[in-house]
């Protein structure tokens, strides 16, 4: 039995999910990293239950390896104090007034799990497809220039994220300046279908028809297959928590 077998995704929505979410984000955020020094941190109270946050977390059998939250509604007061300072002459504020733009970040995996892509498209899987049935249309996240685990290539190369922005400060305890990027969930959902391959296969592996539809698309008809013999050959394609 291949990983991508023994792989599988949930969604928060109590204490027990809870958790496992929080057993990742201490072994990387706080442990590894010290991002964040405070258990509560970790998981806020507030963000349990919250329809506008969602957190998955991907499990090898029983064992959380990954997790990674997505925010709905985004903090914009907080984000005027980081003092961002914008690349290629975007405005930034003019362009979350006009898209509907959520959050992506505390994406987190164990450090055995890095060399693996499955265990990040798994998640990906999952947070895009709610995220694209919710009407939403970009992602925003934030990597730590410089950082050893930095996934800067991974986003940018194979998702498709664009730097728009740098700040010095943020919510975690980093001193690494920040790269503020963005995600068209559509323009990359093409990106990806266009390069083909089983990296597509596996992102929308179990997509409902009107996912694909709304993203712009027929729902592919090639089937899934081949994914767990070519893990192994995209070791290393993904390293860190971003």
């Amino acid at each position: 039995m291949g990983l991508s077998d023994r792989l599988r995704v949930i969604r928060v929505s109590g204490e027990a999910e809870r958790a496992l979410a929080i057993e990742v984000m201490r072994a990387t955020y706080k442990q590894e990293k010290n991002w964040i020094t405070c258990d509560d941190k970790l998981f806020p109270d507030e963000e349990l239950g919250n329809r506008a946050v969602s957190w998955f977390v991907v499990l090898e059998g029983e064992r959380p390896v990954g997790t990674l939250r997505v925010l709905y509604d985004l903090p914009i007061e907080v984000y005027k104090e980081y003092g961002f300072k914008t690349i290629g002459g975007i405005d930034l504020d003019e362009f979350i007034r006009r898209n509907r733009i959520a959050e992506i970040g505390r994406f987190a995996v164990l450090p055995e799990y890095r060399r693996h892509m499955m265990v990040v498209g798994a998640l990906m899987r999952e947070a895009s497809r709610e995220t694209v049935e919710r009407n939403y249309t970009h992602y925003v996240t934030d990597i730590f220039e410089g950082e050893a685990h930095n996934p800067y290539n991974f986003h940018t190369r194979v998702l498709g994220f664009q730097p728009v922005a740098t700040h010095d400060t943020g919510e975690l305890n980093c001193p690494n300046r920040r790269i503020t990027l963005i995600l068209d969930l559509k323009s990359g959902y093409h990106r990806l279908r266009e390069q083909g391959g089983w990296l597509f296969r596996f992102f929308t592996d179990g997509w409902p028809s009107h996912i694909h539809e709304r993203l712009g698309a027929q729902p592919p008809t090639a089937k899934h297959e081949g994914v767990g013999a070519v893990d192994s050959a995209a070791a290393g394609a993904v390293s860190a928590a971003a």
